[in-house]
């Protein structure tokens, strides 16, 4: 059973820093691409970063220069260190994986953790 639980989220003022985590199980962690997306209230899913198994990263315009992805394959987890975060990051936050980078919205998805920006 694939399981992805992201954890990290919270409350924070504009300016501050956050780091979700996503604990990856059942998968090959290291044979997926994995990505982080978000959803605002009203909005759609967009993404927000992605890591290919070559450590390859991808940015939306919106978090580049502030938001970097990593991954540790030894501990099956992918990271999402958010600084400068301003109140329109706030949303849903969701990890990702799947095997291909063009398939991501079609694998597995984690639950999710909330990110609030206070101004």
């Amino acid at each position: 059973q694939v399981q992805l639980v992201e954890s990290g989220g919270g409350l924070v003022q504009a300016g501050g820093s956050l780091r979700l985590s996503c604990a990856a199980s059942g998968i090959i962690f290291s044979t997926n691409v994995m990505g982080w997306y978000r959803q605002a209230p009203g909005k759609q899913r967009d993404m927000v970063a992605l890591i290919t198994t070559g450590g390859s990263t991808n940015y939306a315009d919106s978090v580049k220069g502030r938001f970097t992805i990593s991954r540790d394959n030894a501990k099956n987890t992918v990271y999402l260190q958010m600084n400068s975060l301003k109140p329109e990051d706030t949303a849903v936050y969701y990890c990702a994986a799947s095997p291909h980078i063009l398939t991501m919205t079609r694998g597995y998805w984690g639950q999710g953790t909330q990110v609030t920006v206070s101004s």
